[in-house]
């Protein structure tokens, strides 16, 4: 069995480093009496949300926008934007790995389906950025995972092989499709076990 040796480390940011809850997010904006699926469908399953994920709409831009989809007054959508940054708060163990393997000489990078705003916002709140040595955010390179132009986009803009490359995300199609290109893929459900099969992948840190 030929032995490949993983030199980069690639990291999806939501459900990952930062916890993403649609249901948290429409709970802390609407109330808890409010219909939180046919919210999430409003306002995170359609177009005006990946417009923004893709670069398309500024933040200013997507408010007017869901303020109309909505029907609700500004102060609302304002409030949805701030719960919608707030909320990501660090995923337990994760940033730990990060440090671990960065300080294990392991090259980190993050790709992440994003917002400019909300990537702006993170940067600021959270020093787990310094360890990685590049990043892919969706809204800067105007395409979102699992499309595999954003993994090919990674791949040259950093120069890295994809054998010697592992990708971590909690969204299966995105595994699947960095799979695909012959990147190595954890399926993330938590820092324990996303450490256990890095090491059975040969990782040492």
């Amino acid at each position: 069995m030929e032995i490949v040796t993983i030199r980069n480390v690639v990291f999806d940011i939501g459900n990952v480093l930062v916890k993403w809850s649609p249901e948290e997010i429409i709970r802390k904006t609407f109330g808890e009496e409010a219909d939180t699926e046919k919210l999430i469908e409003k306002i995170f399953r359609n177009e005006c949300w990946i417009a923004l994920n893709k670069g398309e709409l500024s933040e200013e831009s997507a408010k007017q926008k869901y303020q109309r989809i909505l029907d609700v007054k500004s102060e609302i959508i304002d409030e949805l934007f701030y719960q919608i940054k707030d909320t990501q708060k660090p995923v337990e163990g994760t940033v730990d790995l990060l440090h671990r393997l960065s300080s294990s000489g392991y090259m980190l990078y993050a790709l992440t389906d994003n917002v400019i705003e909300i990537v702006q916002y993170l940067k600021e709140r959270y020093t787990f950025w310094e360890y990685f040595v590049g990043t892919v955010v969706s809204a800067e390179v105007n395409c979102m995972k699992p499309n595999p132009e954003i993994f090919l986009h990674l791949l040259d803009e950093y120069n890295i092989l994809p054998d010697e490359t592992v990708f971590i995300d909690d969204h299966m199609p995105n595994v699947e499709s960095a799979n695909n290109l012959g990147i190595h893929v954890v399926h993330f459900k938590d820092a324990n076990e996303c450490e256990q099969e890095l090491k059975e992948l040969g990782l040492v840190f």
